[in-house]
């Protein structure tokens, strides 16, 4: 691949310096981020089309007091006024909206809170992405696991309890086969009742192909729906194409994927567009694919090796809190994950209000579950994490902190017959 010179390079040469410069200082070396390149499945569909319309309209500086109380008392919320509630006038109203949040949460969901824990099993990087640790110019500890290494990170992992296990790469096809992911997810079938993918967006055949080899269901960070933005920070790479990415949800439910999952990294733009686009992505999918699961993460922006003043934008609990309870008030049927992102203490609350899904016994590492859940010495082989986590709790200690909230830990509801 033509950057993997970049992945395995301790230093960058001078001539990759020079173009990894020319990429950030002139925006006309840099691809069309809305041309797809070759290979990329284009699908016809409309729902990119509504989506945007409605995002690039979005002035939330106008939405008024009244506005806000009229679509509190709204039985059903529609678009407009979910507007109003992520808009600024709704944060005097965050203790109502999260009291129609927990009420909505119970009674779609009861008091159950659904437990999952990631497993990384590479990072290297085919893209230039200015906010992410994994980025192919970054110097980091680049690891990828062979079969036997998955299988007993994978092991561990289950011997702890957990039942579902998302299964992360860093986006290189050239390292990362659709081929070797599906082969983890034949191993993870094995060990686990749900198995999740993140990974770079495929074509739907090849979606299909992962489904077959025990893949439920998939989630794409869209990272920014401001295509201006993704622009600036996405410099080169596939992940470079937006509508690409945009779609993969889309092809992964035509590949017959029973879940897909959405999110925006809140702090890259302007969060309450971001949010307001993430939702009304779910809500037209919701409509076109009515069989399918379909849940939100809520995500921020966290420090990542080598750069540590990343953090969020003007996205801080009280408006992540905001957020989350908009999502649930607006789509009341829908998942929504909080990752270990946040800190406990924030966990614990949002649980009892409006999230249904978080992770447990995390590490953003490559090869290293063996160490943290048995305490032994750490392998030099090791790799990189992609973010810094704030919530470090093992699944055993977060199991008994929601059970002390009065919450149902669950760590699987589906069975296969």
């Amino acid at each position: 691949m033509e950057n993997q010179f970049f992945v395995d390079s301790e230093f960058l040469s001078p001539k990759a310096l020079a173009k990894k410069h020319k990429l950030e200082t002139d925006p006309s070396s840099r691809k069309n981020h809305m041309e797809y390149m070759p290979g990329m499945e284009i699908i016809e569909s409309d729902v990119c089309g509504k989506v945007m319309e409605q995002m690039k309209t979005y002035d939330a500086s106008r939405y008024t007091v009244k506005d806000v109380k009229t679509a509190l008392e709204h039985e059903t919320c529609s678009i407009e006024d979910f507007k109003a509630l992520l808009s600024p006038a709704a944060e005097p109203f965050l203790e109502r909206m999260a009291e129609r949040a927990r009420l909505e949460t119970s009674k779609h969901f009861g008091n159950t809170v659904y437990l999952f824990t990631p497993l990384y099993i590479a990072n290297y990087c085919e893209n230039y992405c200015v906010y992410c640790g994994f980025n192919c110019y970054n110097h980091i500890n680049r690891m990828k696991l062979n079969m036997e290494q998955i299988e007993k990170e994978m092991k561990v992992i289950a011997d702890s309890g957990m039942e579902e296990i998302l299964i992360l790469t860093g986006e290189s096809r050239g390292q990362s086969s659709v081929e070797y992911i599906g082969e983890a997810c034949k191993l993870a079938r094995k060990y686990f009742r749900m198995v999740g993918l993140e990974i770079y967006p495929v074509n739907t055949d090849e979606y299909k192909y992962l489904h077959k080899c025990g893949a439920d269901y998939v989630t794409v960070f869209q990272e920014t729906y401001d295509t201006e933005k993704y622009e600036q920070l996405h410099l080169m790479g596939h992940k470079r194409v937006w509508p690409y990415r945009f779609d993969a949800q889309e092809r992964a439910l035509r590949g017959g994927m029973r879940g897909v999952a959405f999110s925006a990294l809140l702090g890259l733009s302007d969060f309450r567009k971001d949010a307001l686009a993430s939702a009304l992505h779910v809500h037209y999918l919701q409509r076109k694919y009515p069989h399918a699961e379909m849940s939100l993460s809520c995500p921020r922006l966290r420090p990542i090796i080598n750069n540590d003043k990343i953090n969020p934008l003007d996205v801080h609990e009280k408006q992540l809190c905001q957020i989350i309870c908009s999502y649930r008030i607006f789509l009341p049927f829908v998942g929504i994950t909080v990752s270990s992102r946040e800190s406990a203490a924030f966990h614990n609350g949002i649980v009892k209000i409006a999230a249904t899904k978080v992770s447990a016994g995390v590490s953003t590492g490559i090869g290293d579950h063996d160490t943290k859940y048995n305490g032994k010495e750490a392998d030099e082989q090791q790799g990189d994490e992609q973010f810094e986590i704030n919530d470090n709790r093992s699944l055993d200690k977060m199991y008994q902190d929601i059970a002390n909230e009065g919450l149902q830990p669950v760590l699987n509801d589906y069975i296969y017959v």
